[in-house]
């Protein structure tokens, strides 16, 4: 009770500007400052803010609580660096990249293409997602990744009509967004266990 009446305490003066940062005691200056702003923000009748601000910056910090969590996680292989580079890569598709898409007996075939590091990143994200699709057989879908010199060629069929009609409709991002594996291999990078 003690401790909470001096975090209210120091909250209010901090509100009202009746503490300065020089009369804090060493017991006060414990408080982190992250907590002070939440605890002032709640006074003045506001929530709690809960997104990140920024979408890589989210996503990392999501992995991160995920690797504290389980007391089992081996730091000296955690890798987020690699992460972070291919969430810069998402990024480099999913905004950067030009998708010139042809409908195709069974499905569609799409250039996808780009310049500087947005070509490397098409190499590399949409050739990986191609293997996957492929090998998790993904709704049936045959997947192949053909690279040209300014990205590559992405063709994904089907032998079922409907399944055709509904890869031409997701065309290349939804495409490119396809299956349950991208939160997972997100947490097998960030563990140091594949790279693109």
């Amino acid at each position: 009770m003690i401790k909470c009446s001096r975090f209210l305490a120091l909250a209010l003066a901090s509100l009202f500007g009746l503490a300065s940062a020089t009369s804090l005691s060493a017991q006060d200056a414990q408080v982190p400052a992250a907590d002070m702003q939440a605890m002032h923000l709640q006074m003045m009748g506001y929530p709690r803010p809960t997104l990140s601000g920024q979408d890589a910056f989210g996503a990392i910090q999501e992995i991160v609580k995920i690797l504290e969590a389980n007391p089992k996680t081996d730091w000296s292989k955690v890798n987020l660096e690699a992460l972070r580079r291919h969430l810069i890569d998402m990024n480099d598709v999913t905004l950067h990249a030009n998708a010139d898409a042809t409908p195709i007996e069974g499905g569609v075939k799409i250039a996808i293409t780009g310049e500087g590091r947005t070509k490397d990143a098409i190499q590399r994200m949409v050739t990986a997602h191609a293997h996957e699709v492929d090998s998790s057989h993904l709704n049936g879908w045959s997947a192949t990744a053909d690279p040209i010199p300014t990205g590559v060629v992405l063709t994904v069929t089907s032998a079922d009509p409907r399944e055709a009609t509904h890869i031409r409709g997701l065309g290349f991002v939804g495409i490119l967004t396809s299956g349950p594996h991208h939160q997972p291999h997100h947490l097998a990078m960030a563990l140091g266990q594949m790279v693109h």
